[in-house]
């Protein structure tokens, strides 16, 4: 375990304190630990779809204008999507 210190306003203090009771937490402490890992999730789940969205559209026109050609496993998933079809 680590330690991290953060200082708060006094409103901001009794905000989250109001807001830890509402939510049924233990703690302030356990109140802003779980809130920040929630959001930190979000962000990193948000962030790794763009990754992948770029990735996804550089093999796209790689494929689209660089002439590359496909290899046997896209081939194979174009028959399996031609069946669904």
């Amino acid at each position: 375990m680590t330690r991290f210190d953060a200082r708060l306003t006094k409103e901001q203090k009794e905000f989250f304190e109001y807001a830890s009771r509402l939510g049924g937490f233990r703690s302030l402490t356990e109140f802003i630990i779980k809130s920040v890992q929630s959001k930190a999730e979000q962000l990193v789940e948000e962030h790794n779809k763009i990754i992948a969205s770029n990735r996804d559209r550089e093999i796209f026109f790689d494929f689209v204008f660089k002439g590359v050609k496909p290899n046997k496993e896209l081939k194979s998933a174009l028959k399996e999507y031609n069946k669904l079809l």
